[in-house]
């Protein structure tokens, strides 16, 4: 098996292509480099693409045939909710031309297992707890609807060449598997504490007044390396013939608060963290946990590094990077 990473260089890709590399796997990695970086790839083979730009779908499709590839794992979006309220049509071009570029290109090339980089994001805000993922789909931002299109658009692939697809609903992801795999974009409440926190400055939060037990935004965490290793379960169930789902949350069922995040951070670092409270952002829902049982039953994957663990970790890569914090 070869698999295909588009977006391998960031922060989720990299995690997943060490992953699969440790296991013997052989990858190849698409990415732009935009947010990524190519010392994070572990020597695998890097195309330097925009997938949703001119001309992606023959660079695409030659190296699909180059590589002999016969999966692919597409990481490859913008996933900035509040820039997806400002700048829609981006979000559109990006998202959702990006994941048709790469199914063309896996159609022309042979290529027929897909796992794609859905999100939390489709459910918007679910009139329920828990969110199960057969509730019904109400994304509340451009960024959660280009995802939504994505899984049809995987689905319609399926039903129409028979590309074998799994779409994986990530709720909010965060921690480290090893230092040198930090999250190293400043565009999740983890690392934007700990760089507000290393200039010196309060973390925000916005909004403090949600129906919530603290009045901040509830989510669900799930350690980045667990999430690593749903991508290969998810793989290897697309080996079976015998499908029953093409959707899965990965995630923990369990929420934690922005403030609970916060103060983890202070207790994992030692350091006094007090925020600053702004204005609710546009487009975030209150409360966001979602039910890991069919990812359970149906993939056999468990997540097993909890809060703690993601804070630690987190804590840890920060420190080994280039902004770390003197104590």
């Amino acid at each position: 098996m070869t698999v295909l990473v588009t977006g391998g260089a960031g922060y989720i890709g990299a995690h997943v292509v060490r992953v699969l590399q440790e296991q013997g796997t052989e990858v190849v990695v698409v990415d732009n480099l935009s947010t990524g970086r190519a010392d994070r790839i572990g020597g695998a083979p890097l195309v330097e693409l925009d997938v949703a730009g001119e001309g992606a779908v023959d660079v695409l499709t030659a190296t699909m045939k180059q590589y002999n590839t016969t999966a692919v794992i597409h990481f490859a979006a913008q996933k900035q909710v509040g820039e997806s309220v400002a700048r829609p049509a981006f979000y559109y071009h990006q998202n959702v031309n990006g994941l048709a570029n790469v199914i063309q290109a896996m159609e022309n090339s042979g290529t027929r297992d897909l796992v794609f980089s859905s999100s939390a994001a489709t459910y918007g805000m679910p009139p329920v707890a828990v969110v199960e993922e057969d509730v019904e789909m109400k994304p509340i931002n451009p960024y959660g609807e280009t995802k939504l299109i994505g899984e049809w658009l995987g689905r319609a692939a399926s039903h129409a060449w028979g590309m074998r697809f799994a779409g994986l609903r990530y709720f909010n992801v965060a921690g480290a598997g090893w230092d040198d795999l930090g999250d190293p974009a400043i565009l999740n409440l983890i690392p934007m504490v700990l760089e507000r926190v290393a200039k010196g400055q309060a973390p925000l939060i916005f909004g403090d007044d949600y129906d919530t037990a603290d009045g901040t935004c509830v989510r669900d965490y799930i350690h980045v390396l667990d999430l690593a290793k749903a991508h290969v379960a998810a793989l290897n169930y697309l080996q079976n013939d015998e499908r029953t789902a093409d959707v899965f949350n990965v995630s923990t069922g369990e929420g934690a608060s922005v403030r609970q995040i916060i103060d983890g951070l202070a207790t994992a670092s030692g350091i006094d963290i007090q925020a600053e409270i702004r204005e609710r952002r546009a487009g975030d829902p209150p409360h966001l946990v979602g039910s890991p049982k069919r990812i359970n039953e149906v993939l056999g994957w468990h997540a097993e590094l909890n809060l703690t663990d993601i804070l630690n970790s987190a804590w840890s890569a920060w420190q080994a990077g280039p902004n770390r914090i003197e104590l």
